[in-house]
């Protein structure tokens, strides 16, 4: 903003006393000051408010203009409350230093200049911003890539000093700057950024939405591709809320003006034309992926499959020539209550899956690009190739190790927190991982794997489910498909006379004999993790066989309360 500006708005109160041809000057910020020699505070292009207690003596004025001027301050504007009116004398030294000098209305409070200069201010700011975006956006949509999300955060870095990072619905982080560094969030503070994010958007709160974690406040702005209206919310949020981006910015936006968020909601849609391209990198590994589904799922000669994974592992691995393993990871998004049964069940699975596959603890997008995601019906199905070891078997000097394989439990836990408040207690995500197989032959019973552990998965409670591989082998992959009337009937008839007994009685039975179970039906070891004399134990065992009329010698009587205790 121009000095010229400030005189012409009524409500400041300024009176010019010198300086008429230097009203062009541009106003960078504003400083309120007594000292006598405030030089070594000032940058440049303020308007320093003085209420004049430094002026002793006419011989003040002299030495404080020439050190305002030789600052490079834009103006001096005095108040009248200290002295009355502003001194001649003080006039003649910015006269002499071509100063621009205001005299300031008594009635006007120096906070209500303050206030005015920094809102016009950063206002200014954002609309020279706004032109860099400007550009930016016009070079992204002629040419070749802009440089990805990072270069779109170099903006607010650069200009408005804004630390600022992109993160997924999961909580990796995708970008993050801060002046003259890439900065990386912690994992905890990302997981609740995505969480409140998410949680926010479901309530159909408009954004930017303001979270305060750790003492730091930040503001989350919505990524979409969609034809959302800035900061709104879509008409059913369920259909992007799991695979949107957000854009954290460490501010506290209560008070910016209208044009500043105008501004970041700008930003976010370079963000989604970045996103957008990304996506469409992905289409090639999504064909592909669709092709081995369906020749898995039509039962085609191996020969044929192995064909077209020779042609899958390049795109996926490139430089690495083929992929000895192979992987399959199924999803599934589920929702209940009005309007879900018009939702797409495929389409989302199939973006949320190519996202909760890449390490949480990964940043940027290469991740990404080994994970080919096809889906069917409302079923999403990734092939995830495991590299083999660079340089070398594992162990040898000089050998990189191999891919570790996915693991059903660590990848649930990796994205449970954001993802269920994004499911808002009407959705559920489930997910099966099968082994890792070497061969085309072997790829039919992975994806039969898959499905069969996402389907023990969504068997259990809970918002966010996974199962693995390794269930499949075990009692727990019979017990979810019981029905309910018989679990109950089975766990009644040799369980509620114990826990009758201890709760007139106190005895804790039911704990005693999951513990001796657990022991493997070994006295010293189950007497030694309950504190008890084995003397003790005996008895207790011996009340629960004169409770239930079993014998806790009989492997058949023991499997019967292990599966009524896991049922139970």
């Amino acid at each position: 903003m121009r000095l010229r500006a400030l005189l012409e708005t009524e409500s400041l109160g300024l009176r010019l006393l010198c300086g008429d041809d230097e009203l062009d000057r541009t106003v960078r910020g504003v400083m309120t000051t007594d000292l006598r020699d405030p030089s070594r505070y000032l940058a440049g292009g303020e308007l320093v408010l003085t209420g004049l207690a430094w002026r002793h003596s006419a011989e003040d004025s002299e030495p404080f203009a020439r050190l305002l001027t030789g600052a490079g301050v834009a103006g001096l504007a005095a108040g009248e409350a200290e002295l009355g009116s502003v001194p001649d004398d003080l006039v003649a030294a910015c006269a002499r230093h071509r100063l621009p000098l205001f005299a300031v209305d008594e009635d006007v409070a120096f906070a209500t200049i303050t206030e005015h200069v920094v809102r016009q201010v950063s206002a200014g700011r954002a609309g020279d911003l706004a032109a860099v975006v400007d550009r930016h956006r016009r070079l992204m949509s002629s040419g070749p890539a802009g440089g990805g999300p990072d270069a779109v955060l170099e903006l607010l870095v650069s200009d408005l000093d804004l630390r600022a990072w992109v993160l997924a619905s999961t909580g990796r982080q995708v970008a993050g700057s801060s002046p003259g560094e890439v900065l990386r969030l912690p994992s905890s503070v990302r997981a609740r950024l995505a969480g409140e994010h998410l949680a926010a958007v479901r309530t159909g709160r408009r954004g930017p939405h303001r979270v305060r974690v750790d003492g730091v406040t930040y503001a989350l702005f919505r990524v979409s591709g969609g034809a959302d209206a800035p900061g709104g919310a879509p008409a059913d949020p369920r259909r992007t809320v799991l695979s949107d981006w957000l854009l954290a910015v460490e501010a506290d936006t209560g008070d910016w003006p209208a044009e500043r968020l105008d501004l970041l909601h700008g930003v976010t849609q370079l963000i989604a034309v970045e996103r957008e391209r990304r996506d469409a990198a992905r289409t090639v590994r999504r064909r592909l992926a669709q092709e081995v589904l369906e020749l898995v799922l039509s039962g085609a000669p191996p020969a044929e499959i192995a064909a077209r994974l020779r042609l899958t592992a390049p795109v996926l691995l490139p430089g690495l020539g083929s992929a000895p393993r192979w992987q399959v990871v199924t999803a599934a998004v589920d929702w209940s209550g009005e309007g879900a049964a018009a939702l797409e069940g495929g389409p989302v699975a199939q973006t949320l899956l190519e996202e909760l596959l890449v390490d949480v603890e990964t940043p940027g997008g290469e991740a990404a690009d080994r994970i080919a995601v096809a889906h069917t019906g409302d079923e999403a199905v990734a092939l995830v190739p495991l590299p083999a070891p660079v340089g070398g078997e594992p162990g040898e000097e000089g050998a990189a190790a191999a891919a570790p394989e996915l693991e059903a439990d660590a990848l649930c836990a990796a994205v449970r927190a954001p993802m269920e408040r994004g499911l808002a207690g009407d959705g559920r995500l489930t997910l099966g991982v099968s082994a890792a197989v070497h061969s085309a032959e072997g790829l039919r019973g992975a994806l039969e794997e898959a499905r069969h552990a996402r389907r023990v998965a969504a068997a259990r409670p809970g918002a966010v489910c996974a199962a693995g591989h390794a269930e499949l082998a075990s009692h727990v992959l019979l017990l979810p498909f019981v029905p309910d009337d018989v679990r109950r009937a089975f766990t009644a008839r040799l369980l509620d006379p114990l826990w009758e007994y201890d709760r007139r009685h106190r005895a804790e039975l039911v704990p005693t004999l999951d513990a001796f179970l657990s022991a493997d039906g070994s006295w010293t070891r189950c007497a030694s993790r309950l504190h008890l004399h084995v003397n003790t134990l005996r008895y207790r065992m011996g009340r629960i066989e004169q409770l239930t009329g079993r014998d806790l010698s009989r492997l058949e009587d023991k499997l019967d309360f292990f599966l009524a205790l896991r049922m139970s």
